[in-house]
């Protein structure tokens, strides 16, 4: 058990170590076919997710109606929740092949290549910061860095991940297929929204299901 558990620490470092290129080059590989897991196609088409397509159309109404403002969307992706928030929208992104997506679906938005963890935005220059799908791909390291940045440039975070209710679990190293066949190891966590708002400092809960959850932390 003790030697199992040292392997499993060693390979977490490794990853860590190994997850700025390699989660770039995932992301880079799936952005064409990254909203298949929104849409339910392509390799999602067959999974049983129940309300799945409901519930989507409920956070996209969830992020349509936050107040208008200059907001920073924090590795956006393609853009699918982006093209929902009102204002003045930037969207960040490490990976130029997720901007190329987000441009062609948020035409009305801003978007800038760079780290997530180290943004390239002034101090308070913004009213909010949005996330979805990647503050519960960070350990605990990554967390308290990306926290502090969102503190640095906005007075509000508003973060959208995945609920803990579909799956029962807290975290997981996951398989990722994608449609070339591609095998990717990622770091994966689920939330509560008591637990996501307790770990950024206190919220407000916007939206809580049985897919997906939305905080607003002041």
């Amino acid at each position: 058990m003790q030697t199992a558990a040292r392997e499993t620490r060693a390979a977490r470092k490794r990853r860590r170590r190994a997850a700025p290129r390699y989660v770039r080059k995932y992301y880079d590989r799936r952005a064409p076919e990254y909203d298949d897991w929104y849409l339910g196609t392509g390799l999602f088409a067959e999974r049983d997710r129940p309300d799945w397509k409901e519930e989507v159309e409920e956070l996209t109404r969830v992020v349509a109606g936050l107040p208008a403002g200059r907001t920073l969307d924090v590795a956006c992706g393609t853009g699918f929740l982006t093209r929902h928030l009102r204002g003045d929208v930037v969207g960040v992104d490490q990976s130029e092949s997720m901007l190329d997506e987000a441009r062609r679906r948020a035409p009305r938005a801003t978007f800038l290549r760079g780290d997530a963890l180290a943004l390239p935005v002034p101090n308070a220059g913004f009213d909010r910061v949005f996330t979805a799908h990647f503050y519960g791909h960070l350990e605990a390291p990554e967390r308290e860095t990306f926290l502090g940045e969102a503190r640095r440039v906005a007075s509000e975070l508003v973060v959208v991940d995945s609920s803990r209710v579909a799956t029962g679990q807290d975290e997981a190293v996951q398989e990722r297929v994608l449609n070339d066949g591609s095998r990717w190891q990622v770091y994966k966590r689920w939330f509560t929204a008591e637990r996501l708002a307790a770990e950024l400092g206190g919220g407000e809960t916007l939206f809580a299901g049985r897919w997906f959850v939305a905080v607003r932390s002041p």
